[in-house]
């Protein structure tokens, strides 16, 4: 029987569960000192968010097997530590879905029928029957934004509620739609369409402010906005005016910006409803994170694999000093696929030319699908469960394998199939780091990195395009940091144009508005 170290509370059930296999011993409130020297003789540590696991203590723990974090995050490992000591590290990912899901309905209702409202009125002592009529949800039309493993489970509820359901998701395929009985829509139409919008997807650059005050001003009037994925999804400033003008009638919010939330803009109105992140904050979320975290433990300690590492050994030695170097090449191509995709994702296609294509090529698949997704879905993409989320969602994978293709000794290109057309990046790997060598048909030569932000914009290649691009940016007060012009076949170019910061929707309308210009799409590099 292996030692099993607990740093932090956890389920009394995973416990026991541990126990029946291993010798379990309980320390909490640890400090790094004191972690350390408990941590020395234990095969494995089981932690949730108050333990911080360092580099300092995965190097105390010499015996160390595996580091389990009793929920979803593993912000509070160091995993890279734990990587390069060959200890595996896992969380327990799928813990809160139907508590979220759950919550999000809960608020759902608490909208409809003012219920926190009608709640606090009478306590005051008041019975104000008449104020607070609602509506139902019965007929209403719901629209989901990301349609993950949260948004799924939202979607199955709104159905058993005779709601209509549509959905905004562009790495979710037809299939998947189909399968779920639900309707795709772009963003834009959902707001348009929708009583209600909820919202389940990832945070990052370009989902930041994803609901804005140009975006709430276009919507539907009286539409019901619901957040309880991340609180920058929203400008809550924009939400707060636009419940407060009626576009808007009304919010319910379990999310913030920045938390504790006590004073925030959101939660001043009696329109909207507030909860203080709740979502995953339920009995059974967090017993199931503790039996999940121990079934993994007894089966690491066993010899195998466990349900949801966050990090995966490499191919061989040999291999790897080959492919290597192309692993941030294939998840740097499919990122800027991704950004060039103009419609719903539907297959991804992986191609390996040269001395790669005589090697294991698996690490390379799973970088290119972790660039695809990660940070598009409500749930983080690793390489060790890259390839499960592309099948939850139906997206098909394909490889091909060939010769070099001069003057690369060998490239990476990357495919995303979608159904406006496919769009192609290839890359490869130089003395100097990953470049951009091909996007479609048009030569490139783009080294990723930093927070560099490009204008693509696809024109004829006749005189003057330049100048009237430039020319507006300059109106816009957008500083130009370089530019790079590429030809094609059929008297057609694709100009990459270094920008200052993003363009709105609308000022990319007035770029794609110009004489000459086919198409215009930001990426980030």
């Amino acid at each position: 029987m292996a030692k099993v170290l607990v740093a932090d509370s956890i389920a009394q059930e995973g416990i026991d569960l541990l126990r029946k296999h291993h010798d379990v011993e309980v320390k909490t409130g640890l400090n790094e000192e004191q972690l350390c020297a408990a941590v020395k003789d234990a095969a494995a540590l089981v932690v949730r968010s108050a333990t911080t696991v360092t580099a300092k203590v995965i190097a105390a723990g010499i015996h160390l097997e595996v580091i389990a974090r009793a929920g979803v995050g593993v912000d509070n490992v160091d995993v890279d530590a734990a990587t390069e000591a060959g200890i595996v590290v896992v969380n327990a990912p799928l813990a809160n879905t139907m508590s979220a899901a759950e919550h999000t309905f809960g608020l759902m209702l608490a909208l409809a029928r003012n219920i926190p409202q009608g709640h606090a009125s009478l306590q005051a002592g008041r019975w104000d029957r008449g104020k607070y009529m609602g509506i139902e949800l019965s007929g209403r039309t719901l629209g989901i934004v990301g349609l993950g493993r949260i948004g799924t489970e939202v979607a199955k509820r709104a159905r058993a509620f005779e709601m209509r359901v549509l959905a905004f998701d562009p790495y979710v395929s037809d299939e998947r739609f189909s399968a779920l009985g639900i309707e795709r829509r772009t963003l834009d139409e959902i707001l348009q369409e929708a009583d209600f919008v909820t919202l389940h997807t990832a945070l990052q650059a370009e989902t930041r402010a994803l609901i804005n005050a140009e975006r709430l001003a276009g919507a539907r009037k009286g539409i019901r906005i619901i957040n309880a994925a991340r609180g920058a999804l929203i400008d809550e400033e924009a939400l707060a005016a636009a419940v407060e003008s009626g576009q808007v009638a009304g919010a319910a919010i379990d999310v913030f910006s920045e938390e504790p939330a006590v004073g925030n803009v959101l939660t001043k109105s009696d329109k909207i409803v507030v909860t203080p992140h709740l979502a995953a904050s339920t009995i059974e979320a967090q017993d199931r994170a503790g039996v999940d975290v121990a079934e993994q433990v007894i089966d690491i300690l066993a010899g195998g694999a466990g349900r949801f590492p966050v990090n995966i050994p490499t191919v061989a030695p040999e291999s790897m000093s080959v492919i290597g170097p192309y692993i941030e090449a294939a998840s740097a191509a499919a990122r800027l696929a991704r950004q060039l995709a103009g419609g719903a994702l539907q297959k991804l296609r992986v191609e390996y030319r040269g001395e790669i294509a005589n090697h294991p090529t698996q690490p390379l698949k799973v970088a290119a699908i972790v660039g695809m997704l990660d940070g598009v879905t409500d749930e983080k993409v690793s390489p060790v469960n890259a390839q499960a989320i592309a099948n939850a969602r139906s997206l098909r994978i394909e490889e091909d394998n060939g010769p070099a293709e001069e003057p690369y000794a060998s490239l990476v290109t990357v495919i995303a199939g979608t159904d406006a057309g496919d769009e192609r990046v290839t890359a490869t790997h130089t003395a100097d780091g990953v470049r951009i060598v091909r996007i479609n048909e048009y030569s490139v030569d783009v080294r990723p990195g930093g927070s560099q932000r490009f204008l693509a914009v696809e024109n004829i290649d006749r005189p003057g395009t330049i100048g009237r691009v430039g020319t507006l940016m300059g109106q816009r007060e957008v500083n130009i940091s370089s530019m790079s012009v590429a030809a094609g076949a059929g008297g057609r170019a694709l100009m990459l144009i270094g920008i200052s910061r993003a363009l709105t929707d609308a000022e990319v309308a007035q770029v794609r508005a110009l004489d000459g210009i086919d198409s215009v799409r930001q990426i980030s590099l």
